[in-house]
């Protein structure tokens, strides 16, 4: 799956009735299938689009995908392309993986992700909120199987299969200590499941056809992409906060009370706006009762070192709004100055006015 940062926000219900008039079906709301909805569910489901499928090559062998791409209102659009992997051995399934990730991952010179995306922002532009001129975007890549022939539990698979060459991409031996940090987010709720998590890839064992597992690992995804852009955002504004005080400071100017307040202003709507999409990301998925499902998806936001961005963003507004107060004290100080020598002047001229009244 590829993740991108189209827009600072989505509106939902213009993307379904754009889709409408455009493929004449109803677009679709995601939701979680296996857990319940007061267990597990989204803070604003995000729209759902199935997309015309796709022809991939791989290793010579053309193969149909299907596309599917969701639209959170965040701002994000969540592209998987789905590749068929039926009736293969585990080395054979493991090899389609890697075959898959080096025609559609982050290495391959591969337009595929481009025109999609190009596609989605030129129907949906409409419904974006400042579409975004040089989009971020984050890639996951999920081997999903539903059954392994002579497998019957999960408990011991990863001693009985080989799953590094899928989890590591790697044609070559690994170490015994780097085998064993690769395995080590390991999750299993029934004895025919198995979920194992990396930083860039997963493998999710699952007999149902639909595993909500996926859908965590794109929210979780979604979540690093958007911290990412507002890290980077808030890096970008603060040299330029700085050159705005210093140059602001620098102005010997009786009415610098409205340069001063403006400043504030500006500082006040961009924490305000940073924190009303934080807030909005940080509730897209929203979690109660379903242990398993928790553990997941709190190991895939640590390991994507979601809450570390987190932190760095939170560290960067609190500077910010420290600015925003210490521009809003100068400007009532400076206002107080300019109050005191409008009284000043007008006491002097009401004591030239008497003077010259009495000569």
């Amino acid at each position: 799956m590829r993740l991108v940062d189209i827009a600072d926000s989505i509106d939902l219900t213009a993307v379904e009735a754009l889709w409408a008039r455009h493929a004449r079906t109803m677009a679709a709301r995601g939701r979680l299938v296996t857990a319940p909805p007061k267990a597990m569910s989204f803070g604003v489901p995000p729209v759902e689009l199935t997309l015309a499928p796709l022809t991939i090559e791989l290793d010579g062998q053309p193969l149909q995908a299907s596309v599917v791409v969701r639209l959170y209102e965040f701002g994000v659009a969540a592209f998987s392309i789905s590749v068929p992997a039926n009736d293969l051995s585990w080395p054979a399934f493991s090899g389609r993986v890697n075959a898959v990730d080096a025609a559609l991952g982050i290495a391959s010179e591969t337009r595929t992700w481009n025109d999609l995306i190009q596609q989605i922002m030129e129907l949906m532009r409409p419904a974006l909120r400042r579409p975004s001129l040089e989009p971020l975007h984050e890639d996951y890549l999920l081997g999903l199987v539903h059954a392994l022939e002579g497998v019957s539990s999960t408990a011991n698979l990863h001693d009985e299969l080989d799953l590094v060459p899928l989890l590591a991409g790697e044609s070559r031996a690994l170490s015994e200590q780097a085998r064993q940090e690769l395995l080590r987010q390991r999750f299993t709720y029934y004895t025919d499941d198995l979920v194992v998590l990396t930083w860039d890839r997963a493998f999710i064992m699952e007999p149902g056809d639909d595993s909500d597992v996926v859908d965590i690992l794109e929210v979780a995804n979604a979540q690093l992409l958007e911290m990412r852009y507002y890290d980077e955002l808030l890096d970008a504004e603060l040299p330029r906060m700085y050159d705005l005080v210093e140059a602001t400071h620098n102005v010997a100017n009786p009415l610098a009370a409205r340069r001063y307040a403006d400043l504030a202003r500006h500082l006040y709507t961009l924490v305000a706006e940073v924190t009303e999409v934080t807030e909005k990301v940080d509730n897209a998925l929203q979690v109660t009762e379903d242990v398993y499902l928790a553990r997941v998806y709190a190991s895939a936001l640590e390991l994507f070192r979601v809450p570390h961005v987190s932190k760095a963003v939170d560290r960067k507004l609190s500077i910010i709004r420290d600015s925003y107060a210490a521009l809003y004290e100068e400007a009532s100080s400076k206002r107080g100055e300019l109050l005191e020598l409008a009284i000043i002047i007008l006491i002097v001229v009401e004591i030239v006015f008497a003077v010259m009244h009495h000569v």
